[in-house]
């Protein structure tokens, strides 16, 4: 396998927050997004994997010097999905090339998309699912027929993640922005895009702050229906500090005193004023590059 995690966007839906770090940076159960990823990447044996980056590409590029094996692609410029697939093509051999969203949480089981694709004639392959809020698909039988439906409307979303055979992106303009999805509607026409299902697997969206506080709800919430904190050894929880419903609590992080926190993600190196009470929160560390402490979703 080989793969490209797509991580150069802005995340305009979740400013101020992306004005400090990139999306697929944001923290995820006091890990980055983006290590989650390549974790489970390199755990099914993917060589190579690049990642782009764009928006604050200086975090993406420091983020990945522990990770010597994976190619960085700075871009510029942004150049949309297809710009920045084509823009890696040289990279890849000729086999077909895993692409994922960077700003996705989920547990869908990539071998097996991937495998499903080397069964099949199609040259591309889109994982989908029933998703009420996103489902802007037209499927027919295993087909995709366009992607022109409006948001919410009979049919199936796109997960973010496919399978593509690297011909398909040698049609794509070099050095140029262009959408993926244009190519694709066009190649559905053709009846040459096939959706692969994957209803049922854990996946969640982190377009805006509302998106993101939810999956750590979602996650920190147990079987039996009770909440939990998770909170790094190393953070601080000075004397009085009440801790309600769900949250995380990162590296280096300093509560204090008195404080109140329900339902609250805490970055690493945040400081929190004593006294304060934080709710349906995400709070960002004093040290993130260009930023200062953020209160958060009130």
């Amino acid at each position: 396998m080989q793969a490209i995690i797509l991580a150069a966007g802005f995340g305009t839906r979740l400013r101020p927050y992306t004005q400090l770090r990139p999306k697929p940076l944001f923290p995820v159960l006091n890990i980055p997004l983006l290590e989650i990823h390549l974790a489970t990447l390199r755990a099914l044996g993917c060589s190579p994997i690049v990642v782009n980056a764009h928006h604050l590409a200086d975090q993406v590029v420091q983020a990945l010097q522990q990770w010597p094996d994976v190619h960085v692609q700075v871009e510029e410029e942004i150049l949309g999905t297809g710009g920045s697939l084509r823009e890696a093509l040289p990279v890849f051999k000729n086999k077909p090339i895993l692409v994922m969203n960077g700003d996705i949480f989920h547990n869908i089981d990539l071998r097996l998309l991937y495998h499903h694709h080397e069964r099949r004639a199609y040259p591309v392959t889109m994982a989908v699912h029933d998703y009420p809020r996103f489902n802007c698909m037209t499927v027919r039988g295993e087909l995709i027929q366009d992607f022109s439906s409006e948001p919410g409307s009979p049919g199936l979303a796109f997960t973010g993640i496919h399978v593509v055979d690297p011909v398909v992106l040698e049609a794509v303009p070099s050095g140029r922005f262009h959408h993926i999805i244009n190519l694709y509607s066009q190649l559905a026409a053709l009846h040459k895009v096939t959706a692969y299902r994957v209803d049922g697997a854990c996946w969640q969206d982190m377009g805006t702050p509302e998106d993101y506080l939810e999956l750590h709800r979602t996650l920190l919430e147990t079987s039996e229906g009770r909440n939990r904190w998770l909170i790094d050894p190393s953070a601080c929880l000075e004397p009085g500090v009440v801790l309600e419903g769900w949250g995380c609590i990162g590296k280096n992080a300093r509560v204090g005193k008195g404080a109140v926190l329900k339902n609250a993600v805490v970055w690493d190196n945040a400081v929190l004023p004593a006294g304060q009470k934080y709710e349906n929160a995400i709070l960002p560390g004093r040290s993130e590059p260009g930023g200062t402490l953020a209160e958060g979703m009130r």
